[in-house]
């Protein structure tokens, strides 16, 4: 018991009546506030009466012992149980007893401290996860902020077409450090359906840059990683088709702007 019971040994001894005047008092004290051994002291109390009964037992009476005296005087078997017997038995399951009782709490120590071991893994984990999340988020605006930042960077403004009339966007190209769009007022995407940026340039067809999914305000901040030999671009746009995105647009086009 130790820390939590610092008497919580002496059960047995006191059970026994094998404590000393001032341990018992001192013991007694501590029953009155410690429901564990008080009732180790109520486990022990039916055991420890059985072997106080086997040692003392009844005082024959004179005609009795007579009779007892006048078989002993005849060779007789040896008893098959022995009074030594009965008393190693009843240690016997004083012994169990107590080592029963300390198993339970064992078992219960054991079974409270891996719980606590599992919830403190748990948060570990999550902290773990938390600070990865927030290292890869700070990492990624350090990448926006150095497109928009670079020497070479071209700013484009995106506006709102009949399909989003309040959406509007500005995009940030370098042909060294990626393209970022940042865009507001986007509608709620349809189940099964995204947003995709493409870059016009003087080739015919459109050049894919990625797909954009707003948040729930309708905002969108992401940064692609586009080739360093891709043409100049002339224009940019946005256009909804379905989930996963597509080679060239097919859907509304929700916002577009041209590069200077």
């Amino acid at each position: 018991m130790g820390v939590d019971h610092p008497l919580g040994d002496q059960a047995e001894l006191y059970a026994l009546g094998a404590l000393t005047a001032a341990e018992r008092a001192e013991f007694e004290a501590h029953l009155a506030v410690c429901a564990a051994c008080a009732a180790d002291v109520r486990a022990l109390a039916p055991v420890a009466a059985g072997l106080a009964a086997a040692v003392a037992g009844p005082v024959p009476s004179p005609a009795l012992r007579d009779r007892v005296m006048a078989k002993v005087s005849r060779p007789q078997a040896p008893p098959s149980y022995s009074r030594s017997g009965w008393l190693a038995a009843a240690a016997s399951i004083i012994f169990a007893t107590v080592f029963g009782l300390s198993a339970v709490r064992m078992r219960d120590r054991v079974t409270t401290l891996e719980a606590q071991l599992r919830d403190a893994t748990i948060r570990a984990d999550a902290n773990e996860q938390r600070v990865a999340d927030l290292r890869k988020s700070a990492d990624g605006v350090v990448s926006m902020i150095n497109v928009m930042l670079a020497p070479d960077v071209a700013r484009v403004e995106l506006a709102g077409q009949p399909a989003a009339p309040s959406a509007s966007a500005r995009a940030f190209w370098s042909r060294q450090r990626g393209l970022v769009i940042n865009a507001a007022n986007l509608p709620p995407l349809p189940a099964g359906r995204t947003y995709q940026l493409w870059v016009l340039t003087a080739q015919p067809a459109p050049i894919s840059a990625g797909l954009l999914r707003p948040d729930s305000s309708g905002r969108a901040s992401v940064m692609f990683n586009t080739p360093v030999d891709i043409p100049q671009p002339t224009a940019m746009a946005v256009t909804i088709e379905p989930e996963g995105g597509v080679a060239s647009p097919t859907g509304d086009r929700y916002l577009v702007g041209v590069a200077h």
